[in-house]
């Protein structure tokens, strides 16, 4: 057994002996680990190194995770629920010090030869979590697990919406549409790859939706429009589902952070609501699944009508067709700067991903008042 995860392991206060530690799932940002106790009523757990390229303010991730598990473990004791072990992720402290919930560890070959996450030659923050057993994530989308997810993500807001404390911004203006298409005129103005000749007409449309596009921040400013805590990353593999197909609890809390509610709403439906992948070239492929829509509302909306305003609510239609719009305009901004954010796996890649997103945007744009009529029945 690596000894220097061992090491790592043993500076937190878990219960057992460690017997294994082997790799868990193909996470793209946090290398995770499972750690298997000898123990029979020992947890085991799963440690993960937290990638700093991308997260580089650890003492503001994990005080928001601790603030939002802390919080969702009250609201689950408040209402008498039973398991809620299972139902909340649960970080183990430091032994030095209880407060801490995460410590740097320096990265060597020895540490985890296979793995990519933190800062080569460095230093990187590790972390332990206790494993939920007889749990398992789920991959496919279709109209069963949309349910769920919206249900799921709703009811993670809904618990969130009265937490007391201000959360941080863990990636800084992650989903703020003004300064994306401010990052693509600067780009653009640059030119660093000779590309935005080629790309001219795709911009110009991108641009001339620009002004309806940025709603959401200008109503933030006129104080029509609250932020909310959000998961920000809401894919139907961030939650954990029992055998019997229920929804445990949300997971990959690290882009919990203050947003107006589309985050979740129209990120998940992004990815999800789209008939094909997202760098799917053949664009005959692509469109915008109302079944898929309607049955993650209908979840969505049976949790979260009870914080929603009407405001709110009016505008999710909105909200589903800002995420392709902003993925679009964030493929492009990669692709006229070289190509220097997403792997590319062809000189084009990100250029059909550009396409491929438009397609889908102005698939949802045409569908807005069958979306609306919807929810209004809801």
């Amino acid at each position: 057994m690596n000894n220097k995860l061992l090491t790592i392991v043993d500076q937190f206060a878990i219960r057992g002996t460690v017997a294994e530690i082997k790799p868990l799932g193909e996470g793209l940002i946090n290398d995770t680990l499972l750690v298997k106790t000898a123990e029979a009523d020992a947890p085991n757990y799963v440690l993960q190194r937290v990638n700093t390229n991308v997260f580089p303010d650890v003492d503001m991730l994990m005080n928001n995770i601790r603030a939002v598990t802390s919080h969702i473990r009250q609201k689950l004791e408040a209402r008498g629920e039973d398991d809620i072990d299972r139902k909340v992720l649960t970080f183990v402290p430091l032994k030095s010090d209880p407060t801490k919930l995460y410590t740097w560890a320096s990265d060597t070959p020895e540490v985890s030869p296979s793995l990519t996450g933190g800062v080569g030659g460095g230093s990187s923050p590790w972390r332990l979590m206790v494993f939920i057993n007889d749990a398992i994530t789920k991959q496919a989308v279709n109209p069963e697990s949309s349910e769920a997810a919206g249900e799921a993500f709703g009811e993670f807001q809904a618990m969130l919406a009265d937490i007391p404390v201000e959360l941080g911004e863990t990636i800084k203006d992650f989903h703020n549409m003004e300064f994306r298409i401010q990052q693509l005129k600067d780009v653009i103005a640059k030119d660093p790859a000779g590309r935005v000749a080629s790309v001219q007409p795709i911009i110009d449309e991108l641009f001339s939706y620009a002004d309806e596009m940025t709603l959401a921040e200008r109503l933030g400013r006129e104080g029509k429009l609250p932020k909310r805590i959000c998961h920000c990353d809401t894919k139907v593999n961030n939650m954990m589902f029992d055998k019997n197909d229920k929804v445990l609890c949300v997971i990959d809390l690290d882009t919990v952070m203050p947003n107006f509610i589309f985050s979740d709403y129209g990120d998940f439906l992004r990815t999800a609501a789209n008939f094909t992948a997202e760098d799917d070239p053949d664009l005959s492929k692509v469109g915008f699944n109302m079944e898929i829509f309607k049955a993650f509302t209908r979840g969505y909306l049976r949790s979260a009508s009870a914080f929603l305003t009407p405001l709110e609510k009016e505008l999710l239609p909105y909200a589903a067709t800002l995420f392709p719009y902003m993925q679009a305009v964030r493929f492009l901004w990669d692709y006229i700067s070289g190509d220097k954010y997403w792997k590319c796996k062809y000189p084009e890649h990100n250029l059909d991903r550009v396409k491929n997103q438009l397609a889908l945007f102005k698939s949802a744009y045409a569908l807005k008042p069958e979306m609306a009529a919807f929810i209004a029945e809801q």
